[in-house]
């Protein structure tokens, strides 16, 4: 990989590190959380996805821990968030941006990254599946919400989506910056069309006593 292909990259995970911890953050203020709560909030969605993405690989100690740029990033986002948030009128609406975004670098460019390293097809899907979703995880349980992974906007299909298409390029071409852009962008385009038209899974009948 070249030097410039490289800075690329880092440019790309770290603008998904502040994409998630700008989302994270939006959620702390609009639960009303205290400026520790904003900022814990924060940094574990900005970084999250990554962290659990080094334990499943055996990467010890996770590279968001070493990297000051990736946990200051997501520190200093958050920090801003919390004294600029814009109207909670309008928080809804940047989260989810922020999250699409985040979504679809991670995933895709998380894919690229596994398969790039000679891990098998449903491995790279699955890690960067899991990297991309693993922040928002976190984020929901820490204010005690249903992972939305599980419930909302096709979240888990949009990041499958990524990953999928970043693998197969990846394999195909060698090339890891065409195959994180292209499935970056449709995994965003998936997250935020399936919430402005309302597509869900399908979701089992309620029982009635």
């Amino acid at each position: 990989m070249t030097e410039l292909a490289t800075s690329i990259f880092e440019a790309m995970w770290i603008a998904g590190i502040l994409a998630f911890a700008i989302s994270g953050a939006l959620v702390g203020v609009r639960h009303n959380l205290d400026i520790l709560g904003v900022l814990v909030v924060g940094v574990a969605t900005g970084i999250g996805g990554g962290i659990i993405r080094d334990v499943i690989l055996g990467v010890h100690p996770p590279v968001s821990f070493m990297v000051w740029p990736y946990w200051t990033t997501a520190l200093v986002g958050s920090f801003v968030v919390f004294f600029i948030h814009p109207s909670l009128t309008k928080i809804r609406r940047f989260e989810l941006v922020f999250d699409g975004f985040g979504l679809g670098i991670f995933s895709a460019y998380g894919a690229a990254i596994a398969t790039e390293a000679g891990f098998d097809i449903m491995t790279c899907i699955f890690v960067g599946t899991i990297v991309s979703i693993g922040g928002g995880v976190i984020r929901d349980m820490l204010i005690n919400d249903v992972p939305g992974v599980l419930t909302r906007d096709m979240y888990a299909v949009s990041a499958i989506l990524g990953a999928s298409v970043a693998t197969v390029i990846t394999r195909l071409t060698g090339d890891m910056l065409i195959a994180s852009i292209i499935g970056g962008i449709l995994a965003i385009a998936l997250r935020l069309t399936s919430h402005a038209r309302g597509w869900n899974l399908p979701k089992p009948r309620k029982v009635t006593a």
